[in-house]
């Protein structure tokens, strides 16, 4: 505080402007905050909604149930390890039977059906994206997809026709009163063959699922971040 001549009492001194401070060396350190917050981080995208994640979940869980009982039926170690056969064999009996049934109920759900639509097309970037593996070219930029990729199309068709051949070979086996004994002799050995098959190719959808962090984020919260999906799914807007 200081006083002026003639003024009644003291004044303030004037405080120091902040460019004009030094720093002390044995006090605090100076105020280094920045004076802007931190960048939001990216905003998401709606890839699967609550009835899509359901119906994957379900239906995996099934599948799965359906693979571990087979395995227990058809290798004799497991076999020996696990025993009851009899409940084995229920087990795996009506989780092929229950396969199907997510899929029904999720046909209610819009956004089900219309990824079952986007599935179910074929465009041009899709055979470049084949073209690509065929080159192995991993270049992101080399393979164009819209909200599924030409590798995705391609599975979910085939693990679709496979069930239905599953169900079909594995009722005959099941109601043997049904069908002719020949036809049987074939439905178990498709039914044997094709099980093996689905096996390998249920282990590289697992496989190439954990080997993708993102799209495995994507399908457990069904949100994706917005930069992953144009980078990797281009087309996916002009799909909608």
């Amino acid at each position: 505080m200081t006083s002026t001549p003639g003024s009644g009492g003291p004044t303030a001194a004037p405080t120091p402007r902040r460019s004009d401070r030094r720093e002390d060396p044995h006090g605090d350190p100076p105020d280094t905050t920045p004076d802007t917050t931190p960048d939001t981080p990216p905003r998401l995208r709606r890839r699967f909604s609550r009835a899509e994640r359901l119906v994957h979940r379900t239906t995996a869980a099934l599948m799965l149930l359906c693979v571990a009982t087979a395995a227990c039926l058809y290798v004799p170690q497991l076999a020996e390890l696990v025993g009851r056969r009899h409940l084995v064999v229920t087990l795996h009996q009506w989780s092929g039977l229950l396969l199907p049934a997510p899929f029904l109920v999720g046909l209610a759900s819009p956004s089900f059906r219309a990824d079952l639509r986007r599935l179910n097309r074929f465009a041009p970037h899709d055979k470049e994206w084949l073209r690509a593996v065929r080159r192995r070219d991993f270049r992101p930029e080399s393979r164009p997809s819209g909200k599924f990729n030409a590798g995705q199309k391609v599975y979910a068709g085939w693990i679709a026709g496979a069930v239905l051949v599953m169900l079909a070979t594995g009722l005959m086996m099941w109601f043997t009163g049904l069908t002719p004994l020949v036809w049987r002799t074939s439905a178990t050995f498709v039914h044997d063959w094709l099980s093996l098959a689905v096996g390998l190719v249920l282990a590289g959808h697992i496989g190439m699922a954990f080997a993708d962090p993102r799209a495995r984020h994507g399908m457990r919260t069904g949100s994706v971040q917005r930069p992953w999906a144009e980078r990797e799914h281009p087309f996916w807007k002009e799909e909608e």
